[in-house]
Parts: structure tokens; sequence; C-alpha cells
């Protein structure tokens, strides 16, 4: 064998290639062999989503040589199915992986149908089937790691314990974080295996309480097939002809003034097609959801105010080239001081990060009288509570390609969570109209918030324009975590008055919220911090002021939680430590000032319908005793291990569904009958992992009386779906399930008005059953159905747009939302005096989220954000040293990996809001907002150790365990 070649095998095919200096096993496989189901998501031998098999044993391809390949046998995602599907390919098939480049999807394929039986026919191996059956699927990034992690431990171990498992997967971490699911599919496709019998599909997933046809019944994610066989493709996945690649030269000082740049060099090196900067910009310089505050590069002479800001991008023929060209390009600055903590922000004098100075907005929050409030308690209570940053770490790292159409209008292909937003900021940087730009959305890999703001998308854009070329352009992982928007570091203050029988009479809140260099959306974020910071309790006297701060940090914006997870932190610790001086249970406090029907927000709203806190509590309360007695929040310590000590916390929390605030909520829907009678429901909201698909292909199916799986649903392209909104604020099961509801009830009438007038008959006598329409006695398919439309002359789409219930700004009285969530949520924690260590061994959560329309996806919400909540109580903390970026790896950056799930216990409460689909409100954010205070109280509960900032330090822990013991010695 020729040293300079590679001989092996790839899932039973024999290859040989030449090796490539340097090449990693991934960058073969994915780029020179077209095996994109093998996912990168940091470069660091971290994630673990890159894992492939080699020679039966599990290998992180991404640091693994390529030419260590040779003479071995190589498995990946592609080779686990027994026959693969058809490409899934969500490029529309104008790229390299498509089948067919240019052919246009029909109404013959339905690659977005998934059914468990498909294991039989051969189609998926049983832990592929169990993965799709039993909800561990969600964004889909890492379950090629996943999936190749748990074969291999079932090859060897066809019987694994839950200990076994997490053991085996704990380097493959899974940001939608829905460990108790895989943990079930691992373990029902090892009994399957050892049986040779079908997976058994999942037992403890209740259906909706509300009985439907369609919805709330158990119904596996449409994609969920090729995201466990690897046809799903990311944005990263797509290759062009002639495609370049983009990098982008950026400050890394936080505080300067760009004195001069020299781009020479770099234009010089071969391969490099271009160089651009700020005075190559042909349309407005600066870009933002909100505020248009954040340059799309900086100009010489301008000021650099974080290090992710952009100076320069190069577009060059190989991801190597361009980063060559990075290093000859130069920069010359004059620093300026750095502006590193929002309080700082706020002093007299400070330097400003911005000409209009540092405050991004104060928010202020005014009801009843505060004297009086207070001086009708009995009890006071004042303290302060801190919350760090938080990165998304969204497994897949962001990535936007560029292309030229021929017919010269500008394609962008990306996973982002507002398309036509995007459309908008593009066309205004080159200068072009809206309708000159395609945005076509791709499959993302965890979004939480994080790709809702431009990262690549302008760059890759301005390249193309001027290359003629496609353009992509692929964030490392360190690139990432310096540039998009992080959670909201904060210090908040809060005064609480009680009387003493436990009833609030004021609470008085002080916020200052790090909104970093750019806005983003930190002014609508430090809001719902504000207006939820009295948390989810009827309170009569009500006052709250925040500060959202420019500062020289990473921009912060949206994330799961969108501030309220910051305040509940504050106000749910502070309830405990009132209980505690109120000698009054917490969980009875807190159903002595929870909202109810008829109670007032803090913000003046009245609650009329839709309010579950109360049995949330009481189901949450019912479980906790159940399970440990009548006393949950007094310490236990192990009798053979004294030093381990067990206990119970508790906290509550609420969160609004929708954009609220006065803001129109909107959004549209577009269903067609295609000739062979199935049907494609079309909106631009996005699919994060969520569940979004499902729970549309429910609604329409139940509103059309036919079978789920003959609705086909297209999301996120600018040219061929209507605008569903950002999504965001826990709205799209809201707002894009009443859309899709409307339009299939437009289309429904549609047909039989059709029907009552072809065959002469009242409009009341044409009926439904079955998948089919029932007329004169006579049973018609949909596909017949469709021929009826087409010989009438009539549309065979309907589209309309749903407006939400109108709501108030904020201090202008009425409604400021229209719905809102809510949870309460128990803790079991133990603590090892002796280390400080903290463990979750059981979480349970009640959550009302008014009706389950999408029970399987429900789950995977809940326990994915249990787990979130988890993760920033015990790890997470995004580390800024003034102005530079410590955690800039994702090996500095600690998520929860598999081995840190508890036994959770989800308990799901149905008080229907009127004016959702069937009752329906948000889901996505409720569940992760209660759990760090409900481990911060377990911790005090178990150790006496009162924590006010999070993530809760180990060696503080410790530190005031031996205080306390010394004291009482």
């Amino acid at each position: 064998m020729s040293s300079n070649t590679i001989n092996f095998t790839v899932n039973g095919s024999k290859v040989s290639l030449n090796e490539k200096p340097g090449e990693m096993l991934s960058e073969l496989l994915r780029y020179r062999l077209g095996l994109t189901g093998t996912k990168v998501g940091c470069n660091e031998s971290e994630c673990g989503s890159c894992t492939v098999l080699i020679d039966g044993e599990p290998v992180l391809s991404c640091s693994y040589p390529a030419a260590k390949v040779s003479g071995h046998e190589v498995l990946t995602i592609e080779g686990l199915a027994m026959k693969k599907p058809d490409s899934g390919c969500s490029c529309g098939g104008s790229c390299k992986n498509s089948g067919e480049p240019g052919k246009k999807q029909d109404e013959t394929e339905n690659s977005e149908r998934y059914t468990p039986s498909d294991s039989a026919s051969g189609h998926l191996h049983p832990l592929q089937d169990a993965f799709v059956q039993y909800g561990a699927v969600q964004c889909g990034f890492c379950i090629p790691g996943q999936l190749m992690t748990s074969f291999a431990l079932l090859t060897r171990n066809p019987d694994p314990s839950t200990d076994e498992i997490k053991e085996a997967l704990k380097d493959t971490l899974c940001r939608c974080a829905g460990y108790p699911s895989i943990i079930k599919a691992v373990k029902a496709a090892g009994k399957a295996m050892r049986t040779g019998t079908q997976v058994e599909p999942p037992a403890d997933i209740p259906t909706s309480l509300i009985p439907h046809k369609a919805v709330g019944t158990l119904k596996p994610r449409m994609d969920g097939a090729d995201k466990v066989t690897g046809q799903a493709h990311y944005t990263d996945d797509l290759s062009f002809d002639g495609m370049l690649h983009a990098r982008v030269k950026r400050a890394m000082v936080p505080s300067a003034i760009l004195k001069s740049l020299d781009i020479s060099r770099a234009l010089a090196l071969p391969g490099v097609e271009a160089v651009l900067t700020a005075s190559d910009i042909p349309g407005k310089p600066n870009h933002g959801v909100i505020y248009k505050d954040w340059p799309i590069l900086v100009a010489e002479g301008g000021k650099v105010r974080t290090v992710g800001d952009a100076i320069a991008i190069v577009a060059a023929v190989s991801r190597e080239t361009a980063t060559e060209a990075l290093d000859l390009i130069t920069m010359e600055f004059e620093e300026l001081p750095v502006i590193d903590n929002p309080v700082q922000a706020a002093e007299p004098g400070a330097p400003k990060v911005h000409d209009q100075g540092n405050l991004l907005k104060h928010i202020e929050v005014r009801k009843g009288q505060m004297d009086k409030g207070f001086n009708q308690a009995d009890v006071l209570l004042e303290h302060t509570f801190r919350t760090p940053s938080h990165d998304h770490a969204f497994i897949e790292p962001e990535c936007s390609i560029a292309r030229l159409t021929s017919d010269g209008r500008m394609e962008i292909y990306v996973g982002s969570q507002i398309p036509y937003e995007d459309r908008q900021q593009v066309a205004e940087a080159l200068g072009i109209q809206e309708s000159q730009v395609r945005v076509r959305g791709q499959l993302i890999g965890g979004g939480f918030g994080g790709k809702e703001d431009i990262a690549g998308q302008i760059h890759a854009a301005l390249l193309a324009q001027v290359t003629k070329k496609p353009v992509k352009l692929l964030f490392d992982r360190h690139e990432s975590l310096i540039v998009h928007p992080k959670r909201h570091a904060t210090i908040i203050k809060i005064r609480m008055g009680a009387s003493k029988d436990g009833k609030l009479t004021a609470v008085d809140t002080q916020l200052y919220g790090d909104t970093g260099a750019y806005a983003s959306l930190g002014d609508k974020v430090m809001t719902r911090a504000t207006t939820h910071s009295s948390g989810p309790y009827d309170v009569p006297h009500v006052k709250a002021d925040c500060f959202a701060m420019y500062t020289n940090n990473p921009p912060a914006g949206a994330f799961r939680g969108f501030g309220v997870l910051q305040s509940a932190f504050a106000v749910e610790s502070a309830m405990d430590m009132l209980a505690e001086k109120l000698h009054i249970d917490p969980l009875e406090l807190r159903k002595i000032n929870a909202l109810r029907e008829g109670s007032a927000t803090n913000t003046g709203q009245i609650l009329g319908s839709s309010v579950g806190l109360l049995e949330c509590i009481e189901k949450v309360e019912e479980k906790i005793k159940a399970l440990s007695g009548d006393d949950p929040f007094v310490p236990k310590a192990d009798p053979h291990a004294p030093h381990l000590v067990t206990a119970w916390g508790i906290a509550v929390a609420y969160k609004n569904t929708g954009l609220g605030g006065g803001a129109p909520d909107k959004g549209s829907a577009e269903i067609e009958l295609y000739n062979n009678g199935i049907f494609e429901v079309r909106t631009s909201s996005a699919e994060l992992g969520q569940g979004l698909p499902t729970v549309l292909q429910l609604i329409a199916a139940e509103e059309l009386s036919v079978s789920p799986e003959t609705i086909k649903v297209l999301l996120s392209d600018t040219d061929l779906t209507p605008d569903g909104g950002p999504t965001t604020a826990s709205r799209q099961t809201y707002v894009a399930g009443n859309s899709t509801r409307q339009t299939a009830i437009a289309f429904r009438n549609l047909i039989i008005e059709v029907l009552s007038e072809q065959y002469g008959v009242p409009s009341e006598s044409v009926t439904f059953a079955n998948g089919q329409a029932v007329v004169k006695n006579k049973k018609l398919t949909m596909k017949e159905v469709a021929e009826e439309l087409r010989k009438a002359g009539r549309p065979n789409r309907v589209q309309t747009e749903y407006m939400a219930p109108e709501t108030s700004p904020l201090g202008e009285g009425g409604d400021m939302h229209f719905g809102f969530s809510f949870a309460a949520q128990a803790t079991e924690i133990m603590v090892n005096k002796k280390t400080g260590e903290i463990e979750v061994l059981r979480l349970i959560t009640a959550t009302d989220v008014g009706a389950a329309i999408n029970p399987l996806g429900l789950r995977g919400q809940i326990e994915g954000g249990a787990m979130m909540g988890i993760s920033h109580a015990l790890l997470e903390e995004f580390i800024v040293d003034k102005g530079h970026v410590v955690t800039d790896r994702l090996a500095r950056y600690r998520i929860a990996p598999i081995t840190m799930t508890p036994e959770i216990i989800p308990i799901v409460v149905e008080h229907g809001i009127d004016s959702g689909p069937y009752g329906g409100k948000g889901v996505g954010e409720i569940v992760t907002i209660p759990t760090s205070p409900a481990i911060a109280n377990a911790l005090y509960n178990a150790t006496g150790v009162r924590v006010d900032r999070i993530p809760i330090d180990q060696e503080y822990v410790l530190k005031k365990i031996g205080e306390l013991k010394s004291s009482k010695s």
C-alpha cells in the first residue's frame, strides 16, 4: 500500500483515497465521501456529535487523523440503517446533496412522514426506530453521535442498565437534553435486538385529557426517520459547484478605535477571491432585530465595542486559504476604557459605549402604593441576587450559504428563527429590494433563541454579490462563543413585605441587565424580566425598575426563558427566605399568593381563564409527599454515610405566551391539496427541535378529518411559505397552530361549498369522516376531492392570516399578554457535606400547557427544559474578563451531560385557553425557569447554605458548610 493512499471500508464499501495532510476523518467522510450524517459541533472532541465506529469502537472523528483509518472498517449513521430512505435534503434539489439537481418537489414525494412499522420492512435499525418512537430525537444534530455510541454499547451489551447507558454516553452531549427519552429508547432497542421483535412503543406518555381524533395523540415527529438515518441535511451539509469559503476577521479587542486597516497582503494570497471592508457595503451599514446599532463591518475610524466585532470578510477557494488570509490582514487600534458590567455602565461619567450613552432602556412597572404596602407588612425581606451570562451552546454552529440565482436574485440558506426578518436585513445591507432576496430555511441544530440575530447571512451575501459565486460562511465553536448574543447577566435587588398570615403586601425590585455591546433583543428580554419580577403572585403593591445597560461584553439577547429565568431565581429564592421568616411552609406560602382566575398580575392585567398555577402546586405537593412523607423540606442524612444529606426544594413560575406589549402578533399559513390527495401546510415558522411540524400536522388533520399521515409540512422559505412571524416567545403552538387551524377550516369550507354546488345539495349535508368527504351517500377520497376542485375551476390552496388578541404596551393598562403558562417544580438533591458536591436525584415538574396537542413532543420539551435548568443551576457560566471572553471553547463552557440526568417526573396540567388552538399555549420556555431556584432552595433545606447566585459553586458550598459547623460548635 502506498504511503499516501488511504484504503479502508466504510459502511461495507471499500474506499481508496489520496491522503491529505492534516485531514481529519470527519472531513474525509463529510466533504470527500458526502457522508454528511456525521456532524461536527465543536472540533474539540467535546460534544461527541462526530462519533463513528472504527472496527466497532466509538471514535471522535473530528480529532481522528484520516490517515490512521487505513486498513480499518468504519461505520457511520448512514450504514446503520438496513435500507436508506430517499434524500431528505431541504435545499429544494439544487445542491450537490440532492438526488436530482434542480428537481422540484411535487405531490408524489412525501419524505416528511414516518411510521414506526417502517422498521419491520427493514427501513430502520431497531435503535433508530426506538429513538423516533420514544421522542429521543429533537433538533437531531447530536443524534448521529448518540446512535453510534449506543449501537456500540448494545453490540457488546444488549441489556444495559441505566447507569451503563449513562456511562457509555457521558461524552455525547445533547443540548435539547432529551436524555431520559434517549435512555428509554436504548433500553427498548436492546430488548428488540435481544428478542428479535419490533420495538415496543412507549407506555408512559399520556395523551391529552381533552378528547380529539388527531390532536393530543402520540405521533412520532415527521422528520424523525431522516434524522436517525443521516439523511437530514443542515446548512453545512450543503455544497454547490464553485462554492467559496468565507472567514471573518474579528477585532479581538473589546473597546477601541480602528485606526488603520490593511488588506493588501490578504488580497494577494493565491486562492483569495474577495476581501471586503465597511467601505464595500452597498446598503445600510448596521443591522439589528429591533435597533439597527450593530455594524456589519467596523469602518476605519469607527468604534469597536466588543471582541467579536467584524472588521473584514474574506472569500477563498478553501476554508484553509480563507483562514490563512485572515492572518495577513493587519489592524491598528487605539484602545479605549472597557465597561464590563451594567452597574459600572450606569455610573455618572462612565465612558460611553454608544454615542447616546450606556442606557438601552429604563423599564418601569408601577402598581398600587409602595408606602402603603410596606406599612401593612409584618415582615420585611431584602436581598440581592446575581445570575450570569449563559451561552446557548446549540450543538450545530452557525452556518450561512449565499448564492446568486440565474435570474440575479440572492438566495440565503440558513437555519434561522426569523426568516422574513433575515430577508429584510440582508436586502437592506445589499441595497436591493426584499423581493430580490430569498431565505431558504434549513434544519436547525438547536436554537433556544440564539439564532434570531444575524450571524453570517449578511457577510456571506456581500461576498456572493461581489464574487458571483456561492459562498459558505461556517462559524467554528470559538467564533460562535465570542460572537452570538448570550443570556443577560443580571443583578436583582428584591424587597418584599408580607403580613404574618403569609399574604404578600408589596414587592419592590431593582434590576440591572447587561445587554452587551449591542441591543439585540435586550429591550424586550429585560422588559420580561421586569414585568415578571414579583413572581406569579397576586401582589397589591408592586414597583420594579430595570436598567438595561450597554457594556463592552458580547451582546446579550434572546434565550429560553427570555429574562424571566433571571427574575424567577431572585423572587423564588426570596419566597423561601420569606417563608422561613414567617414560619410558613414554602408550598403553603405560594398557594396563599398564587395567581388564579380574577387575579391581577404586577402590570395590572386581570387573568380571566387558563390559570393553572394552583393545580400545578397541588399536584407537585401531592407527589412530593407521596415520595418523601409530610416533611420533604427537612434534611435526611444517609444512616450509612451521614455526610450525604438529601432534601427537596420548591419553586414556581409563569411565562407569557406570544410577543405581547402591544406588538401585533400574527402569522399566516397556507394549505394546498395535491392531486394525489396529500395536503401540505406551509408557514415560515421555524423548527428548532420543538416539534412544530407535528403540531401543525395534527391540527390540520383534526380539522380536515384526515389521517396525519396525509399531511406534509413545509417551513421557513420566504418564497414558498407565508410569514409566520418569529419563532420566539413560546408563540408558535398558539399562533402557528391557530393560523393552521383557521386555514384548515377555510379549506374544509371550500370543499363543502364546491361539493354542495357540484352535487346540488345543501352545504350542511356534506360531511367528513375517515379521510373522506361524504355527499349524497357517496364517499370521495381526497384525491377525488382534488379532482372536483379542478373541475369546478376552484383553487386547490387556501391561505389565511391569523391575528392574535390585541395586547397593550407596558404602562398603558389592559392586557399586556394574551396568555401565560405556569409551572411548579420540586427537586430532590443529595449534598456531599465533605466535598460540597450536589446531585439532583429527582425532579417533579407540573406544567400548565393549556392543552397537550403533541404529547410526545411535549415530553421532550419538559425533559429538555428541566435538564437545561439543572445545567444552569450547577454548571453554566459564560465568563468574560474585562471584555475578553474566557469561555471561548466548548471545553471551557460546561453543559450537563447525560450522567447528570435525574429521575424526571412530568405532570401535565391542561387549563385550556379559550383563544388557543384546542386550548393550547406555550411550553418551550416555562419548564426551564423554576429549576435553578428549586435547586437553590433544596440546598438550603439540606445544609442551611443559602446561595444568591448561580451557578452554585461547589467550593463555596463546602466553605459555608464548614462555617456553619464551626459556628454551631
